[in-house]
């Protein structure tokens, strides 16, 4: 039941975001970099992420389906549970002398990092549902603001500190978010409809599809762009090399990146009420095809720096633009369920990048891999542009 007494959680949720997404570029965007110093070649650094991935993928419905039951723990509980296992995979990491053991706790650090996503929305989601005071939007462009200043920070930290630096980073972070969780009022509420009806309507994918055509050749498109987009982003180091940088300079682009993010999540609310979100969706869709060109194309790293600009109306306009499309497009009652789709079509992008870039980078370069990318996100955006349903 809501809280009689409203807050307002915005700051408080968007410290826990800012901190979930610092712990996202550590983990994520310096994964070459610290694997690649490990020893690790990029066929095995992406087969370790394709590995985390199909677990996520696996996991992600059996634990939001568990996160529902009454007698489960709190969604916050859950969440300090999951950064507890984060903690000591990041000291496994800082100590771990064996590849074998390196490359199995990265593995385990990256899927856990994606079964968090849904748990630290929800967090949030759950606590506007519960009455109090959260601008969703406000606090997940900080998310975008925390992002950009440690891809900065750490790309000249590890350039004076080494790959040791990336899990003592984890480390910090996980201390804080942890202080952070426990300082944050949530209480478990019980079980709506709402979440029965996700639960049986998930039982039965065929049906989704058969009832929801043209939004399931959306996620089709969407496959492909979100491919793209995780092969730009999980072997941005290896890019940044091949225009003449190395670990600061592709943490100079992420944050670059990031910050372009921020105009659209910000001004989201205005956006919408202007253009339809089936239009922005398309129009995200150009915008990575445009950014994955630019990189194929950009001749060094000045104009790759100015490349990122683009991720203003591609990743930044589809983060938000796809819940909006989704709930459009959706009866009631399926609402729930055209998320977790939506979802999956970043995860299946992750497990398909992760495995392709490394092979494609170690067998034929990183331009053949960009080669790659821009066709991936032109068939996605053709498909999406196609397809996507008018919405009012």
């Amino acid at each position: 039941m809501p809280s009689s007494k409203q807050k307002n959680l915005t700051g408080p949720y968007a410290c826990i975001q800012a901190l979930y997404w610092m712990y996202f570029a550590a983990i994520m965007s310096f994964s070459g970099f610290f694997l690649l110093d490990g020893g690790f070649s990029n066929t095995q650094i992406g087969i370790i992420a394709a590995a985390a991935g199909i677990i996520s993928a696996l996991l992600q419905p059996v634990l939001a389906s568990y996160a529902d039951r009454p007698d489960s723990p709190s969604l916050k509980k859950l969440i300090q549970i999951f950064y507890m296992i984060q903690l000591l995979l990041g000291v496994g990491l800082f100590f771990s002398r064996s590849l074998i053991l390196t490359g199995l706790l990265y593995g385990i650090s990256i899927a856990l990092l994606q079964l968090l996503t849904p748990f630290i929305n929800a967090l949030g989601m759950e606590s506007i549902n519960q009455g109090q005071q959260l601008n969703f939007g406000l606090a997940r462009g900080m998310g975008s603001v925390a992002y950009a200043i440690i891809c900065y920070v750490l790309g000249i930290i590890t350039v004076k500190a080494g790959a040791g630096s990336i899990p003592a980073s984890v480390i910090i972070l996980t201390f804080f978010t942890l202080g952070c969780l426990i300082l944050f009022p949530f209480v478990k509420t019980q079980g709506t409809s709402g979440s029965k009806a996700s639960g049986n309507s998930l039982a039965n994918p065929l049906l989704f599809f058969r009832k929801y055509k043209h939004f399931s050749l959306v996620l089709i498109g969407c496959i492909f762009i979100y491919l793209s987009h995780v092969l730009l982003n999980n072997f941005n180091f290896q890019i940044a090399q091949g225009k003449g940088g190395g670990s600061s300079e592709m943490g100079t682009a992420s944050a670059i990146a990031a910050m372009c993010e921020l105009p659209t999540l910000f001004l989201f609310g205005y956006i919408i009420k202007k253009i339809r979100c089936d239009i922005l969706i398309r129009i995200a869709g150009i915008f990575f095809v445009l950014k994955s060109l630019g990189t194929l194309l950009a001749p060094g790293i000045s104009v790759y720096y100015g490349v990122q600009i683009l991720q203003m109306l591609g990743w930044g306009l589809m983060t938000a633009a796809s819940v909006y499309y989704v709930n459009t497009v959706m009866e009631p009652e399926d609402a729930i369920k055209g998320q977790a789709y939506f979802t999956m079509t970043y995860t299946l992008g992750c497990v398909i990048g992760s495995f392709l870039g490394g092979v494609l980078i170690d067998f034929a370069g990183v331009n053949s891999m960009l080669i790659f990318a821009t066709v991936s996100a032109f068939f996605g955006a053709l498909i999406v542009f196609i397809f996507a349903e008018h919405t009012s």
